[in-house]
């Protein structure tokens, strides 16, 4: 694999160009594999990736019904954060947020991630004490965050409302270096560091059935033929349920479109994440100048990956107090993701009841935060066959135990 450098923008360019190598291989299936990976998303991309860089397992096969990162990775609103109240979500989420820091030159490709600052507003009194609650819990996380006074907000968000008639700004959680990062290129970076490592990206390749022998797993069947493999690991957001189906047991999880838009694009005016989880609604502003929105998740299970007219009414109409100037921005496009969600709206990461099967799943609507952190813990389970210190909390046995991880209670919103 070449390696990707200013000089070598700078030759090719003196060359049109025409010396580029493919990013990652397309090959033919083979008949097995140490491990196979359904699902060529981020997560399912980043526990390849681990596997071969901190276990040396790179007889790996990522499978992908449709094309690379073209589910949730590709449709999310590229929000990174580790502000979490409970203590194994801050854990596995500020690992995610550190390795984000270093992926470009980790991967050689710039993944564009920006430590530009997410804030939580606080819009009511009842949310002042639980962002407080939730700086104090950080502070014994190691998460370093603060709560910050509404003329900290304003002086970090001039375009902002402060004084709302009915939901003014009192103050915000606030991590400055959270941020965003650009959800294709982390896809890619992954997948052509497991292509350069041997592993094999395989897309157009449906999962049809997961063979079994005496309650152990020993291959799947695929619209390409069938595969052997020694483990394997399910990764596939919100069509977690039907897979699981398909190794004969069940999930504590329901699937629900999450819808986002952006606007045309405007001159730079905001330069940080806004979450306004009263009203249920968050904006940042893309590199090329659109305003990115989103909300709540449907109320009701379904498989859509499209967007709806009531979305951006009850969406649009949350943060427009807020944010009065978004009243005269025209829609540039809209789309929905299928989350996966788990009552206690955290993600399972766990053995399950066919032996050499690991499930990831259940992240909801903030799994792209957590692509490397979600990796680096799924790979370990994968690998040494139980969980380390950063998935042991997720098993999918909790439910059954009582054993809740409750983000959607400490939270409010869980994006």
């Amino acid at each position: 694999m070449k390696r990707y450098s200013v000089f070598a923008v700078a030759r090719e360019a003196l060359r049109y160009h025409s010396g580029w190598e493919r990013a990652w291989a397309s090959p033919e299936p083979k008949k097995k594999y140490d491990v196979i990976i359904i699902g060529a998303g981020g997560h399912g991309l980043a526990t390849a990736y681990y596997l071969g860089k901190n276990f040396g397992i790179t007889n790996v096969a990522i499978i992908e019904k449709g094309w690379l990162g073209g589910g949730n990775t590709g449709r999310n609103t590229t929000i990174i954060r580790s502000n979490y109240l409970q203590d194994p979500s801050a854990a596995i989420y500020e690992k995610a947020r550190s390795l984000y820091e270093t992926m470009s030159q980790d991967l050689n490709y710039n993944v564009m991630y920006s430590p530009r600052g997410v804030m939580m507003l606080a819009q009511t009194q009842h949310e002042i004490r639980g962002y407080q609650r939730t700086a104090h819990a950080n502070a014994l996380q190691g998460v370093k965050t603060e709560f910050i006074g509404p003329e900290r907000v304003k002086e970090l968000v001039p375009i902002i409302n402060i004084s709302g008639p009915r939901y003014p700004v009192l103050g915000a959680l606030w991590q400055d270096r959270a941020g965003t990062a650009r959800h294709d290129a982390v896809a890619w970076g992954y997948a052509r560091a497991c292509s350069d490592m041997g592993m094999d990206v395989i897309q157009k390749c449906e999962v049809t059935a997961i063979r079994r022998e005496g309650g152990k797993v020993v291959g799947v069947t695929t619209t390409r033929g069938d595969i052997d493999c020694n483990k394997l690991g399910v990764v596939v957001a919100g069509h977690t349920g039907v897979v699981a189906d398909m190794a004969g047991f069940r999930l504590p999880i329901e699937s629900v479109a999450l819808q986002a838009l952006v606007s045309e694009p405007i001159k730079p005016c905001m330069d940080v994440v806004v979450m306004a989880n009263t009203v249920h609604g968050y904006m940042s502003q893309s590199d090329k100048g659109e305003m990115v929105i989103g909300g709540g998740a449907d109320g009701y299970n379904n498989y859509t990956q499209r967007g709806s007219f009531h979305h951006i009414e009850e969406t649009v109409r949350a943060l427009v107090e807020t944010f009065p100037m978004i009243s005269r921005l025209k829609m540039l496009r809209q789309w929905g993701g299928i989350v996966d969600m788990t009552g206690d709206r955290s993600p399972i990461i766990s053995k399950t009841p066919v032996e050499n099967v690991f499930i990831n799943c259940g992240w909801g609507t903030g799994g792209f935060k957590a692509i490397p952190g979600s990796g680096w813990a799924m790979a370990e389970l994968i690998a040494k066959g139980e969980p380390g210190p950063l998935a042991e909390e997720f098993s999918m046995w909790r439910f059954r135990e009582g054993k809740f991880i409750d983000e959607s209670v400490a939270a409010g919103v869980a994006h």
